[in-house]
């Protein structure tokens, strides 16, 4: 042997030993062996050749024998190429190539796979694409390896596009390896009965089999074992369920179903797989339909389960003959049916002594021939001749027919010679007949209901002797009888689905209906079968846009693309998602139609109340309804739980500790995540004891604890105020304790009442799960505890922003996953008119949402069907510094975009295109990979798909954009009402009321009150300086809005007095302003500004003002000129005869006027009956007296005579909650007394009698209020709870222009510290 043979032999050594090493490696041998090229040409058979040249034997890759390759006689898409590999083979890959030396080669085609050379299936890729990209020259190849391998004989390649300049030309491979199985099969009476021997018992639990069938219902396999646990796979209606049931109980709780795949009576293979896990049940259908089942309800005894199995029926194990319900079992063939990795179906081949055969099993598929036909669009139609002689005796039609659609036409044809028309079709899923004949009665009959779900439908058409008949699914359906006054016979042409186009349209064949669209089969006429194949030849009846020998229908509904509980549906084309009760939207139910917090709500400028609130917005969590407290300048977000009442602890006999747990309304992942994103989170814990210790046990250790934080929770040992895991309570900390050689209060062990009460505020901790109290058994012990609801304020994501202050800048995320269904929300602000928002690119894929002009938003991207883009115009500049909200969604259905509050945009996705976005490089915000056309502006809140990215934090460490975004105010302005001031802050804003009337978040609650008659409020101005001369008084009550020349009032009220005094205005000049209602219900303004002249007395014409409803009032003067608005009528013009300044004011009274000197005598009597009614939102200038003497009593010149109570008379505020106020705290924490804490409040499970007499109470007390009501609303006054004075408000507002309030606001010796 020479080197160089010697060389040779050693390289050929070396491949062959690295691929036996790869082999070994991988366990798997490698399956891409060539199939084709060894074929005879018997092997090829074709739809028509061009001349025997170009015959199908010559369509082998590489191969130049004949002409080059396969050319079919004429060039369409009528033509195909099919090969029989000789047998069931294993196909990984195809490869194509054009016929040698020509102009003729495939452009696009499609693949179809059979076992038996009819049933054909066509193979879709991933996406459900089914067309594979051919070649663009004769002599390249193009090979594609399958996405999922396949298992079948016969291929058929059917060309879709060819090279225009030639013809059709096709040189084809196909790859892969010899395929192995076990086959049985059984006729529907048959079964397999294995007893497993206890050594092949294993310790992981699968079954995995193949199976085909054409009887859309059967039992596939039931096991069981000796503890009476079973398992059933079954066929119902062409899916497949997996039932578990524990024991024989018939409850509900015992029994536990799965369903699984769609269309699965098909007859091809279907692969099913079952594996036990220590945590759960995997079920796999066909490789892509997985289910994972819990542990909790699976009830799978790992021991003893599957000790018998029963294959093809649902058989009695115990041994006797006989199937419990033969028309359960299932007929057709299993294929590889493992159990743990042993072959089964080999141990009845080897009549193993464990295994029982029923019935006639063979071991081999026998499969009976069903040609199916799919009418897959508008134009398709079948016709036939009717072959046999008509009769006047009788006539019969049957068919076969699957569809989704509930209308389409399944038949119509003419009578012979006498005229008339006959229509069987579908209507609302309910099958109708229809005869039209000239001068009789028009027949109409009707059976069935449901039929267009997917499922295999028999129907007849009969007549015989007179009588006819529709029968739907034979025996088990439905008929529907007539008895014609006419013979029905059939004339020479029958049309099936539809009818020819129009230009070559049979005169005897009109189609008032919808087409079909589905596949029928059986076809029969007066009972003789119609052979298809002969039909797909072309040599009986004609056909158009019909697909013979396979029925393609898909279910879109399996698996559901409808998201978060949606109900699917479907026609032949498309899907759809009935979103009504899910709580989201949008084509497949994604977006969610809720705000994701409490704050979220409050600037869309709603008030307080209970909303819906989905925390993680088109994420899995679901929307749970909280209630929003927006009363203060924060917006606290209350989860309550099951007992947040103060309750007296009763210690059950014989034990030491009492326990208690605490179940939220919210769910564990909602409440997880509101504290996650809240900036701040609360809960009251508060324990009021008696001669019953926390903490102070001699031999150190705990008496009681709490529970907190998420999930389970951790043991928590430190009480509210003091440092986590410190045993402390908040007196240890303030160092106030009654006793300071202890920690708590408690731990004093006193006979005196003492309390350890407080706020938790480390979100870790919260909220609190249980409490155990160690010290309550002893004599004398008592004690009581409270835990509140969990409270959060703000929001996190929905301030969270950055500033990119250069077009080059940008920030940079990990990739985005967004595959089938993506959402992407954020708001914007710049003064550019272009600029990228986001950005993410794949290979080919990309997406990406630009700011394309100064009022234009763009959506783009591109899932491999090429670039797609939605655009939304806006009729105003989008540059104008305001935050505008932008939210686009791409799922498998369409792509929307929508700006602001104007309408979506949205763009269909292709019926069957890709539907996977793949993308793989970094995401980009505020610019592009190619750092062109960058952002220049704010984005804030960016979620995708409910996840919020932290762009601040992103943003401290990348140069050229700055965390946050100030100046919310151009935006959010306008929600602060009636006069409130915005104030901006470093995120978010707050509404000012100080200069308003109103109070509330957004200076939109009324501050209101009921007046009697003896009822005085007087508010006084400082003293002034008093100078005549100078129309600039040095006062701190004149703000820029109130000057000597000038008056601006309002209010609101609601009486059935008159006349009354509405408003009286005095000064140190004797001068005065008066508002009241006249004797004639009408409103007088009375102005005396000089007192040496007689008053200017102003009356408007609006009538009926004493009516008892709600009228508001504004009254404007400048100078001599007055402006009256009452309600929403005309605005009333005066002018003023005496002097135009009004000095040195003095005080303002609402109700009686005590001091009555200046007035003159009319007025004075007016003034002297005081107002009776309901009087609202007053205003003076800058003043709201009303709202000092509710809200600041204390600290506001306020004297108060006569009853006042708070009250609503309904002028701006209807919602329930917008006035609720909550006291969330219990006493200061060290209080000591003799008194038992708020008896009347504590919840005790012993307190029935107590309930009883306080039930009788409030019913008695509830029966005199409903009187005491009646009678005061017929005097016309508001209902309302009386009181002296009013609680002082914890807002930080000024009612009054030249005093402050100060806050009474949680001290921070009450706060939870944390080291």
């Amino acid at each position: 042997m020479d080197l160089w043979s010697k060389k040779v032999w050693g390289i050929t050594a070396q491949v062959v030993l690295l691929l036996f090493s790869l082999r070994r490696a991988t366990g798997e041998e490698v399956c891409d062996n060539p199939l084709v090229s060894n074929l005879q040409p018997s092997s090829f058979r074709s739809s028509s050749q061009l001349s025997s040249s170009h015959g199908a034997g010559f369509a082998k890759l590489n191969r130049r024998e004949g002409a080059g390759g396969w050319s079919p006689l004429s060039s369409d898409r009528h033509q195909w190429l099919e090969v029989d590999l000789g047998g069931r083979t294993q196909i990984t890959a195809v490869a194509t190539q054009g016929r040698y030396g020509s102009s003729d080669w495939l452009t696009a085609y499609l693949l179809m796979f059979s076992d038996t050379g009819h049933n054909w299936k066509q193979y879709r890729q991933e996406d459900s694409i089914g067309a594979f990209p051919g070649n663009s020259n004769a002599d390249s190849v193009v090979q594609h390896k399958l996405q999922h391998p396949v298992i079948a004989r016969y291929v058929h390649l059917i060309p879709l596009d060819w090279n225009p300049n030639g013809r059709i030309g096709l040189r084809m491979e196909t790859y892969g390896c010899p395929y192995n199985s076990d086959v049985v099969s059984f006729d529907g009476h048959s079964s397999l009965v294995y007893r497993l021997s206890p050594k092949r018992q294993m310790a992981r639990k699968s079954i995995s089999l193949k199976f085909k069938t054409l009887r859309n219902s059967g039992i596939l396999l039931y096991a069981e074992g000796r503890s009476e646990h079973s398992l059933t796979l079954e066929l119902e209606k062409g899916k497949l369920l997996l039932i578990l049931q524990q024991g024989v109980s018939p409850s509900p709780d015992s029994r536990h179903v799965v369903s699984l795949g769609s269309l699965l009576d098909d007859q091809h293979w279907h692969h099913v797989a079952v594996e036990h896990h220590n945590t759960h049940l995997n079920i796999t259908v066909d490789r892509s339909i997985r289910v994972q089942i819990s542990q909790r309800l699976t009830h799978w005894d790992h021991e003893q389960v599957h000790v018998c199995m029963s294959v093809g029926a649902g058989q009695d194990l115990s041994g006797s003959q006989g199937s419990a319900d033969s028309n359960r079992n299932f007929h057709g063939c299993l294929e590889n049916l493992l159990y743990d990795g042993l072959n089964l179906i080999d141990l009845v081949r080897q009549k193993d002594q464990w295994v029982t055969v029923k019935g006639n099993v063979t071991f081999s598929c026998a499969e009976p021939i069903f040609i199916a036909m799919m009418f897959s669009g508008p134009q398709s139609f079948l016709w036939l001749p009717w072959v046999t002689e008509a009769s006047s005796m009788g006539m019969s039609v049957g068919l076969q027919f699957r569809t989704w659609n509930k209308a389409g036409l399944l038949l119509t044809f003419h009578f012979p010679k006498q005229g008339g028309v006959v229509w069987l079709y579908l209507s609302k899923a309910r099958l109708h007949l229809q005869i039209h004949k000239p001068g009789r009665a028009q027949l109409e009959l009707s059976a069935g209901s449901g039929l267009n779900d997917g499922q295999w439908h028999s129907v007849e058409l009969i007549y015989r002797r007179g009588h006819l008949t529709i029968a739907v699914d034979g025996d088990e359906g439905f008929t529907a009888h007539a008895s014609p006054s006419f013979p029905v016979t059939t004339g020479n042409n029958l049309f099936f689905g539809g009818c020819p186009a129009a230009e070559t349209r049979n005169q005897e064949c009109r189609n008032p209906y919808s087409v079909f669209q589905g596949c029928m089969r059986q076809l029969t006429l007066d009972n003789q079968l119609v052979d298809l194949m002969v039909v797909q030849q072309r040599l009986l009846g004609n056909y158009s846009h019909l697909q013979i020998d396979m029925c393609g229908i898909v279910d879109r509904c399996s698996p559901s693309h409808c998201e978060h509980g949606g109900s699917c549906s479907q026609s032949w084309n498309t899907f759809h998602c009935n979103c009504s009760i899910t709580g989201y939207s949008g084509a497949t139910c994604h977006s969610s139609i809720y705000e994701q917090s409490c704050e979220a709500y409050k600037h869309k400028g709603n008030t307080s109340g209970h909303y819906y609130i989905d925390v993680d917005g088109s994420g899995p969590i679901r929307p749970q309804l909280m209630y929003c407290n927006m009363t203060e300048e924060k917006t606290w977000m209350v989860i309550q739980h099951n007992n947040t009442e103060l309750t007296k602890v009763q210690p059950l006999p014989g034990t030491n500790q009492h326990s208690v747990h605490f179940e939220y309304t919210s769910e564990e992942e909602q409440l997880a995540a509101i504290i996650s994103q809240s900036e701040h989170c609360e809960q009251e814990l508060a324990y009021h004891c008696r001669k019953s210790r926390l903490h102070n046990m001699p031999e150190g250790s705990l008496l009681s604890w709490w529970v907190g934080g998420p999930g389970p929770g951790q043991v928590q040992t430190h009480w509210s105020g003091a440092r986590s895991s410190s045993q402390q309570c908040a007196c240890s900390l303030q160092e106030n304790c009654v006793d300071p050689k202890q920690h708590c209060n408690c731990d004093t062990d006193h006979f005196e009442w003492a309390n350890d009460s407080g706020l938790l505020t480390h979100k870790e901790t919260l909220p609190v799960r249980s409490l155990v109290l160690g010290d309550v058994q002893r004599p004398g012990s008592e004690s009581a505890y409270r835990v509140g609801p969990l409270r959060c304020h703000g929001d996190k994501n929905l301030w969270n922003a950055a500033f990119f202050d250069k077009e080059r800048s940008y920030l940079h995320f990990p990739t985005f996953r967004g595959e089938l269904s993506a959402d992407i929300t954020f708001l914007f602000k710049t003064t550019s008119s272009s600029g990228v928002f986001l950005e993410n690119l794949g290979i080919k894929d990309f997406i990406r949402i630009e700011l394309s002009s100064s009022t234009e938003v763009l959506f783009s991207f591109d899932v491999g069907n090429g670039p797609l883009e939605v655009r939304v115009e806006s009729g105003v500049p989008l540059n104008d510094n305001r935050w505008h909200h932008v939210r686009a969604e791409r799922n498998i259905k369409e792509a929307s975009l929508r700006l602001d509050d104007l309408p979506a945009a949205t763009q269909e996705a292709p019926a069957d295109g890709h539907s996977h976005l793949q993308l793989n490089s970094q995401l980009f915000i505020g610019g592009t990979a190619s750092r062109q056309k960058g952002f220049r502006g704010c984005i804030r809140s960016l979620q995708l798909n409910g996840v919020t990215l932290d762009l601040e934090e992103r943003a401290k460490i990348t140069p050229g954009v700055q965390p946050g975004c100030p100046g919310h105010c151009s935006s959010y302005g306008s929600l602060c009402k009636n006069q409130g001031r915005c104030v901006e802050r470093a995120s978010s804003f707050s509404c000012d009321c100080s200069s308003s009337a109103f109070t509330g978040a957004f200076c939109d609650r009324e501050v209101s009150a009921s007046i009697k008659s003896e009822t005085s409020l007087s508010y006084t101005f400082k003293e002034p300086m008093l100078n005549r001369s100078s129309s600039t008084l040095h006062s701190s009550i004149y703000s820029d809005t109130m000057t000597p020349r000038a008056e601006n009032i309002s209010l609101s009220f609601r009486t059935s007095q008159s006349p009354a005094l509405l408003l009286f205005v005095s000064s140190y000049y004797r001068e005065y302003l008066a508002v009241l209602l006249n004797k004639h219900d009408k409103l007088e303004v009375r102005y005396k500004l000089d007192s040496s002249k007689d008053e200017d007395v102003l009356r408007s014409k609006v009538r009926n003002l004493a009516n008892g409803q709600l009228h508001t009032v504004t009254i404007s003067r400048l100078a001599d000129a007055v402006c009256v608005q009452i309600d929403e009528n005309t605005r009333e013009d005066f002018n003023l005869t005496s002097d135009v300044e009004f000095n040195a004011v003095k005080s303002l009274v609402l109700g009686r006027v005590h001091e009555s000197g200046e007035m003159d005598p009319e007025l004075a009597r007016v003034a002297s009956l005081g107002f009776t009614g309901c009087l609202s939102a007053v205003h003076f200038n800058s003043i709201s007296p009303l709202k000092a003497a509710l809200l600041h009593p204390d600290t506001s010149p306020v004297l108060i005579t006569g009853p006042l109570a708070r009250s609503n008379c309904g002028s701006t505020s209807a919602n329930p909650y917008a006035a609720e106020t909550t006291n969330h705290l219990l006493d200061q924490s060290g209080s000591l007394g003799s008194g038992q804490p708020l008896v009347n409040a504590i919840r005790s499970d012993s307190a029935l009698i107590g309930g009883v007499i306080a039930v009788a109470i409030f019913v008695t007390v509830s029966a005199l209020a409903i009187v005491a009501r009646f009678l005061y609303r017929k005097k016309g006054t508001c209902p309302s709870e009386e009181v002296k004075g009013a609680k002082q408000d914890n807002s930080p507002e000024l009612p009054f222009s030249s005093q402050a309030n100060a806050r009474n606001g949680l001290s921070e010796n009450q706060r939870e510290y944390f080291i």
